[in-house]
């Protein structure tokens, strides 16, 4: 007999699915259009075109997003922008994965002074302003691509450490990590192959709302001037020069701007359906 609890239940986790598929498909559409478009389109994201400089949007002109005050092909190079931000962000957020993991398994699974002396640090760098370590870090080593995949995720880790924290504590209980410590299995090796594995579920839905965090910083520095530099671009420095000519060409702000929203929402979207799915096969 079906009951309203089992009802409500198929028809939450049919919304989580569906909810899902959709931000990943739409994630995934992004993704592939921005990768495939600069290499199929006549146009370059560094050539000019001076004869259409602030040309508007149109479906049957040479530029559908229209030009820039440069007259460069604002199409080819918003999708230019798409690559960088998700690659900023992904790389960001995979440097973030690597130290919380490690960070939060040792912290947790030692315990005692080790564990004490460990989240004290965190607590310590969580009291620093985000930002204001992000910007020294560029401004310590100079603005470099590369270094900017590391300042964000060097910074990015500390939630991750934390609730990885949380999780282990749980985890050093079961029965096979005591199976394993009685075995005289090493320490490292117990969280290696018993500690680490059992996380993955919760460590990917975290990493899923983690990468929002690292395009929104990423796009910040950008809009300061302190990220991605000329000619290179991303979606932050384009809305940055959207905002910089709002009034003459309003599809500079809005095109880019809509698109980070968009990218945005999806990877929001996605981590709460795969939250609520965790938590879903979790419960009893």
């Amino acid at each position: 007999m079906i009951t309203i609890s089992t009802a409500s239940n198929a028809i939450g986790r049919a919304r989580v699915s569906r909810l899902i598929s959709i931000s990943g498909g739409i994630l995934v559409a992004i993704a592939v259009i921005a990768i495939v478009v600069p290499w199929l389109s006549p146009n370059n994201y560094l050539d000019t075109d001076f004869d259409n400089i602030l040309a508007a949007p149109g479906l049957a002109g040479a530029h559908l997003f229209g030009t820039d005050d440069l007259g460069r092909d604002l199409f080819v190079r918003t999708m230019m922008g798409i690559q960088v931000t998700l690659l900023v962000a992904l790389v960001a957020s995979f440097v973030s994965l690597v130290i919380g993991v490690l960070y939060g398994a040792i912290a947790g699974y030692v315990g005692g002074r080790v564990d004490a002396v460990m989240m004290r640090i965190v607590d310590t760098l969580y009291a620093l302003p985000f930002i204001f370590i992000v910007i020294l870090l560029m401004v310590v080593f100079e603005r470099n691509f590369l270094l900017i995949f590391v300042a964000i995720g060097a910074i990015n880790w500390l939630d991750m450490a934390r609730i990885v924290r949380g999780q282990t504590l749980s985890l050093k209980e079961k029965e096979y990590v005591e199976a394993a410590r009685l075995t005289g299995v090493s320490t490292p090796r117990i969280i290696l192959r018993h500690i680490v594995p059992n996380l993955i579920g919760i460590v990917i839905v975290y990493v899923t709302l983690t990468i929002p965090q690292a395009i929104l910083v990423e796009s910040f520095l950008s809009f300061l001037g302190l990220g991605i530099q000329e000619p290179q671009t991303s979606l932050g420095a384009l809305v940055d020069a959207g905002v910089n000519q709002k009034e003459n060409a309003a599809w500079m702000l809005l095109i880019p701007g809509g698109l980070l929203a968009l990218i945005l929402m999806c990877f929001n979207f996605l981590g709460d359906g795969l939250r609520d799915l965790f938590d879903a096969r979790q419960s009893p």
